[in-house]
């Protein structure tokens, strides 16, 4: 069965367009009008020369598909599912339902292929950018297991969590990011455009100036003479450090120092327990074997610090020793974490114990930055209130000294 992508208009006279499954042209034509859709341009998906085509390539190119998509198609095919209709009749109701092109044709296919034989889970196995494996052998221990759309419906609720916390600490940091670049943005047009000003003054006065006056007359010449060598060195610096940090040196000690970090490291170190909690809880609720979870985690951590930790627990687990061992002996994850995990291993709850774990830290980063929010927004205002304050200070002391002289 082929692919056609289509556009035509509705009997109320809307023009639509999409992609339609069929044998051949003409039954994909009869489909369309049987939806109440009749086609003006209908063209194989590989026929992607055309018109048609260049148009959905370039819709698509600028339209992503994000965790909130996949999130949402998740929970609607779960439903789907408990309701009783079959996987391939919830697949083209998904296909057709969704608002995204980019996943209706990545649905589209997957359709065709579970039609075809194909496990669900092998068919997302196609597509590793949209269904990493973590989703991806979570369906197929689901449908291994008989319970496909409950598996789906965990899915959905961990990946809502991730978005959830995500756009909470997000939004959490918007205010003290505008507000460093306001301070950059202000002192730069300060230095360059104002104060220059003021130097030709200075300078016809013809006597000592203060030094808070001196070092910003000097900040200012230096900024506006060698303004492109600053951008240069800071670029080349940028790129440096970038390319370290993709070496696995560079990245294991980039790692480590934001760990480090006063404060913001804590908040670091909390998305990272999050992640392993939550995912590790996930997938061994939906019957994927320890073992194989351990695999997946190690990707999903996203901190080479602790998958060198993840890698050394699941070495120790193969040779018969407990998860919460290797743990502590890591030195990496907190008390709290190495005992509700070992707890949950002596009383067979372990994926409860560890989503126990995720909801702890969960509130605790929500807490913090929230804290970090409310401190960083009157320290940020301070330090551009401190530097405006040096500017005008360096300017008004040599107008109050030429003042007391025309007075004397």
């Amino acid at each position: 069965m082929a692919v056609f992508e289509y556009k035509g208009v509705t009997a109320a006279g809307k023009s639509v367009g999409g992609i339609v499954d069929a044998d051949n042209p003409r039954v994909a034509r009869q489909r369309l009008r049987a939806d109440g859709v009749f086609p003006t341009e209908i063209l194989e998906e590989k026929a992607d020369k055309s018109r048609l085509s260049r148009d959905v390539s370039l819709q698509m190119l600028f339209q992503r598909i994000n965790r909130k998509d996949v999130s949402l198609m998740t929970r609607q095919l779960a439903t789907l599912l408990k309701s009783g209709l079959p996987l391939v009749g919830s697949l083209n109701a998904m296909a057709d339902q969704v608002e995204n092109p980019k996943l209706t044709k990545i649905l589209t296919q997957v359709r065709e292929r579970v039609n075809e034989g194909s496990s669900l889970a092998a068919a997302l196995q196609e597509f590793p950018k949209v269904f990493p494996p973590l989703y991806t052998n979570m369906v197929s221990a689901g449908e291994a297991s008989g319970a496909l759309e409950l598996v789906l419906l965990r899915l959905a609720e961990y990946s809502e969590s991730q978005v959830r916390i995500l756009n909470r600490i997000r939004s959490a940091m918007i205010y003290p990011a505008i507000m460093t670049v306001v301070c950059i943005a202000i002192t730069a047009i300060l230095l360059t455009f104002v104060v220059p000003k003021f130097v030709s003054i200075f300078q016809e006065l013809g006597q000592a100036l203060p030094l808070p006056t001196v070092i910003l007359i000097s900040v200012s010449g230096f900024t506006r003479s060698y303004w492109y060598i600053i951008l240069l060195l800071l670029g080349i610096t940028a790129f440096l450090l970038f390319r370290y940090k993709a070496t696995p040196k560079g990245r294991r000690l980039y790692d480590r120092l934001t760990l480090r970090i006063p404060v913001f490291g804590r908040l670091v170190l909390m998305g990272i327990l999050i992640r392993f909690a939550r995912t590790l809880s996930t997938l061994l609720a939906s019957g994927v074997p320890l073992l194989k979870s351990m695999d997946i985690i190690q990707r999903v951590v996203n901190n080479s610090v602790f998958e060198e930790a993840v890698a050394a627990a699941k070495e120790s687990v193969t040779e018969g020793a407990s998860l919460s061992q290797p743990m502590k002996q890591s030195g990496v994850f907190p008390p709290i974490v190495i005992h509700l995990v070992a707890s949950g291993e002596q009383s067979g709850q372990l994926e409860d114990m560890l989503s126990k774990v995720a909801e702890i830290y969960e509130g605790e980063a929500e807490t913090l930055a929230a804290t970090l929010t409310s401190l960083l927004e009157p320290l940020l205002i301070l330090m551009m209130a401190v530097i405006v304050a040096f500017i005008v200070v360096s300017v008004l002391l040599p107008l109050l000294e030429m003042n007391q002289i025309i007075a004397q």
